[in-house]
């Protein structure tokens, strides 16, 4: 079967709330998601590793016992997880397990070739390897028949302000990818924002950053399939948004999401736990936060999201079986929560609160 670029119009026509009513009406499937890159983490910048290292084939072994948790997706940075040279034990995964590739990040951060940037790189030969890997992930996200490559420009960005040259910061990065994409056309880049870490200042720090670079992205492709699709209303560049990286930038979840859906551009998402600012600290679904976490779920339920819900935690406290077991056992939680709201009264609330003064209040206290 070859590549399927993933619809996401429908995203836009949950607008108005009898639409949302009848997604509410509907089941939502929790299509789940691993990273591989957190089975076995490694050290931070004030500690040693508490797991031994492990090798990609030890991984995705042990990757091949979640799918009792209901996991039926992986997904592996580009190349330093998933390359050519090992795509083929991801393919015997999902044959054996169920479980086959669905995103694949790009590796741009962590090599020392990037330490002042990769796809924004002043330096050309390093903007080329970026743009060479770019090329290869993309690539492999066709032969995989993945959801999407992700680009998450952790070591893009800035330290200093004064006479930081913002506007060809942008232009170069975004000029890079698109020149990635036209190599590749027809496949789908979701970029993830993040505030901080580890560039000190990343360079799309907000969610209304990644939805305005995938804009102007989109607009510098010339590629003859890609300007097709785009002439049809599909889109190339979307957004992964991460609930830390979101929480980094004292964004409200609910309402980040939604503004994504509102451009159809929500290609993915990533789940774990995070208070307002701080550190990327990755806690476990719904352990911090709850409550916004289950709106953020009953937004995405009212939307009709069908992509999927990667879980992007830290686990290096504990075996990651059970972590996956404790974060997938919360999504499942969460939608039990929201599926006994009453979902006409809390709208009706919300589109004529001068009718239902209390009305909302008595209802989630209700249904604690």
């Amino acid at each position: 079967m070859p590549y399927t670029l993933p619809d996401l119009r429908y995203q836009k026509k949950a607008i108005e709330p009898k639409a949302m009513l009848a997604n509410l009406r509907k089941d939502i499937e929790i299509k789940k998601s691993v990273g591989i890159w957190y089975f076995a983490p490694g050290g931070g910048r004030f500690h040693d590793r508490y797991v031994k290292p492990r090798s990609i084939r030890e991984r995705l072994e042990m990757a091949a016992g979640l799918a009792k948790y209901g996991i039926t997706g992986i997904e592996a940075h580009y190349p330093a997880e998933i390359n050519e040279g090992n795509a083929h034990l991801y393919t015997r995964l999902a044959k054996e397990a169920g479980i086959r590739v669905v995103g694949i990040p790009f590796s741009h951060f962590f090599d020392k070739a990037f330490e002042f940037g990769s796809l924004s790189n002043p330096n050309p030969k390093v903007r080329d390897l970026a743009i060479e890997r770019a090329i290869g992930g993309l690539k492999l996200v066709k032969k995989m028949r993945a959801q999407a490559a992700i680009s998450w420009p952790g070591i893009d960005g800035y330290r200093y302000l004064h006479g930081k040259p913002f506007m060809k910061m942008w232009d170069l990065f975004e000029g890079s990818l698109a020149e990635a994409m036209d190599e590749v056309p027809g496949v789908m880049v979701a970029i993830e924002p993040k505030g901080y870490e580890p560039a000190p200042n990343n360079i799309y720090r907000t969610t209304a950053e990644g939805i305005l670079a995938a804009q102007r992205i989109e607009r510098r492709l010339k590629n003859p399939i890609n300007r097709k699709l785009l002439a049809q209303g599909h889109t190339l560049v979307g957004l992964n948004p991460e609930i830390g990286h979101v929480k980094m930038s004292f964004e409200i979840l609910p309402a980040a999401y939604s503004l994504v859906c509102l451009e159809g551009r929500l290609a993915h998402t990533h789940w774990n736990s995070q208070p307002d600012g701080n550190f990327d600290q990755d806690n476990n679904v719904g352990v911090v936060n709850m409550q916004e976490s289950e709106a953020l779920f009953y937004s995405l339920w009212a939307i009709g999201y069908r992509e999927w819900f990667g879980i992007d935690i830290n686990p290096e406290n504990m075996p990651v079986a059970k972590a996956v077991a404790i974060n997938t056992a919360a999504l499942d939680k969460i939608k039990e929560r929201v599926a006994r709201l009453p979902h006409e009264q809390i709208i009706e609330c919300h589109m004529h609160p001068e009718k239902n003064r209390g009305r909302l209040e008595q209802i989630l206290i209700a249904n604690w």
